[in-house]
């Protein structure tokens, strides 16, 4: 595959079903992050390419949109709804709890039981649903207690506001204890072709059947720049970020890709890595690039 093919589909990548779930998603998803404006803060320069952006990444076979009401905040959610909404049933939208944002746009955490219960019932009506398919708990840092947000979490499942439970931001320890009260189907935290401190945790994931879903796969707000990679990409004929989807893919089968944008031809590139093939010869160099 080169970035040259017309039509690239997310179902190349292959499905994931969820844990303990009926869910399946093509492994290659869309997050929403990017679709509101500089700094994840206030709305888009064009609200109508935001919503043609979500359309045609469901077009283009999505069926797995990662957002949060703190991305705006609620900016995300009000143009999913507005572009998408009545959502086709196969859709899976999954959201995060534990942040908000100020006046300045500054992040704030609060994962108070109170809280985590006005987050998804604003989630809810922002997205005008009736339930949240998964609600992500995000975590401010390795020490941070998760009993009283997961219990918070698994009491707003019990009511039906909350299909299943992900995790994000979480060490193994916060995991575990995690699933000591309600079973997690998902964990997001950071990891890319260059930052790879969650390996073993990935691997044990595997294991377990339980989705790993990499934010900023290809850096975030420090896009990943390595001559590696470019060589990789160079020698393949296609892009450094195409690779670096790439690799994430074939890194592991419980991985699932959100690479947001908010453009339809960085859509399109990223949607068309689900059907990059990594040489031996490829993979081997990329996977000697880890700063970790």
């Amino acid at each position: 595959m080169t970035q040259t093919d017309k039509t690239p589909s997310a179902t190349a990548a292959g499905r994931f079903t969820f844990p303990g779930t009926e869910i399946s998603v093509n492994r290659m998803g869309y997050g929403a992050m990017q679709l509101a404006g500089p700094g994840v803060f206030g709305p888009p320069k064009d609200e109508a390419v935001a919503r043609d952006v979500l359309r045609e990444a469901l077009a283009l076979g999505v069926d797995h949109i990662d957002t949060s009401d703190f991305y705006g905040p609620y900016v995300t959610n009000r143009l999913i709804r507005e572009a998408l909404h009545p959502y086709p049933a196969n859709l899976t939208l999954v959201t995060k709890v534990g942040a908000y944002r100020d006046d300045k746009g500054a992040w704030l955490h609060d994962i108070t039981p109170d809280f985590l219960k006005r987050s998804v019932e604003e989630n809810l009506e922002n997205l005008k649903l009736e339930r949240m398919d998964v609600v992500n708990l995000r975590i401010a840092g390795p020490g941070e207690d998760v009993t009283e947000a997961m219990k918070a979490l698994r009491d707003l499942q019990d009511e039906g506001l909350v299909g299943h439970i992900g995790m994000s931001t979480v060490t193994m320890d916060q995991l575990r204890a995690g699933q000591d009260i309600a079973p997690v189907v998902c964990v997001q935290n950071l990891y890319n072709i260059v930052f790879r401190e969650d390996d073993a945790m990935i691997d044990k994931l595997a294991e377990a059947g339980i989705a790993y879903v990499p934010y900023f796969p290809l850096g975030g707000f420090s896009p990943i720049q390595s001559a590696g990679l470019n060589d990789v990409a160079a020698d393949l004929g296609t892009t450094a970020q195409q690779v670096a989807l790439a690799w994430l893919l074939q890194r592991s089968p419980n991985m699932l890709l959100i690479p947001g944008t908010g453009s339809i031809a960085h859509l399109h590139e990223n949607v068309a890595a689900a059907a990059l093939d990594l040489t031996p010869e490829a993979k081997q160099k990329l996977d000697g690039l880890s700063a970790a």
